[in-house]
């Protein structure tokens, strides 16, 4: 279930699908995904499927999870990333083990606990949480570098297109009529340029709070 052998083939897949930042692939294979999932599903741990983690939420395909932060570290390194949507924690994983500070808001209090919960056991000490609405962003943090969004909007949150830094990126998914795409965002001193990554498909970005 949790072998070297079965990691190394989810590295071996995300590789061959255009994956090839090393430092990132190394965090991937090192996480142990199985932890963040519930305990009936942890033998499909290391498939590269999306998977059920309640509330109507999924933890995402770790391709998707490699392909956003590979996204958001182009062409630089952010130093902070605020992230809408802890969801299981494990994408959270993932930028704290790359990143200076990672703010992290999750709309779901029982979600967000059970990912504090994890994400303390595993000793990560560089991320904040807070229970809020997504689309607000984390003012009092802002500007930060980068920004990952991990439901689709039906457009850019202005909100938080306005807490990016100068040079800073966003990578979200949005809807375009019934599908979703990836979208980049860059603020220059223009203004922000926006580049379509590929197609996706994310839970819908919810508003408020449970």
């Amino acid at each position: 279930m949790t072998s070297q052998r079965t990691r190394a083939r989810l590295i071996q897949r995300l590789e061959e699908s255009g994956i090839r930042m090393p430092e990132l692939l190394d965090v991937i294979r090192r996480l142990p995904r199985h932890l963040f999932v519930d305990e009936a599903l942890a033998s499909r741990a290391y498939e590269d499927s999306a998977l059920p983690i309640g509330h109507g939420q999924t933890i995402s395909q770790p391709y998707t999870v490699a392909r956003m932060t590979q996204a958001l570290m182009e062409p630089s390194k952010p130093d902070t990333v605020l992230e809408i949507g802890t969801g299981s924690g494990f994408q959270t994983a993932v930028l704290a083990s790359l990143v200076r500070r990672v703010y992290s808001v999750e709309r779901i209090g029982a979600l967000l606990e059970r990912a504090r919960e994890r994400l303390r056991q595993l000793e990560y000490r560089n991320i904040r949480f807070r229970h809020d609405d997504g689309a607000l962003g984390w003012p009092e943090y802002s500007p930060f570098d980068g920004i990952l969004v991990t439901a689709a909007p039906r457009g850019v949150p202005r909100a938080l297109a306005e807490q990016l830094a100068l040079g800073g990126v966003m990578i979200l998914p949005i809807w375009e009529g019934d599908a979703q795409v990836l979208l980049r965002v860059t603020r220059t001193p223009q203004g922000f340029e926006q580049e379509v990554l590929e197609s996706v498909s994310f839970v819908p970005l919810v508003s408020g709070v449970s």
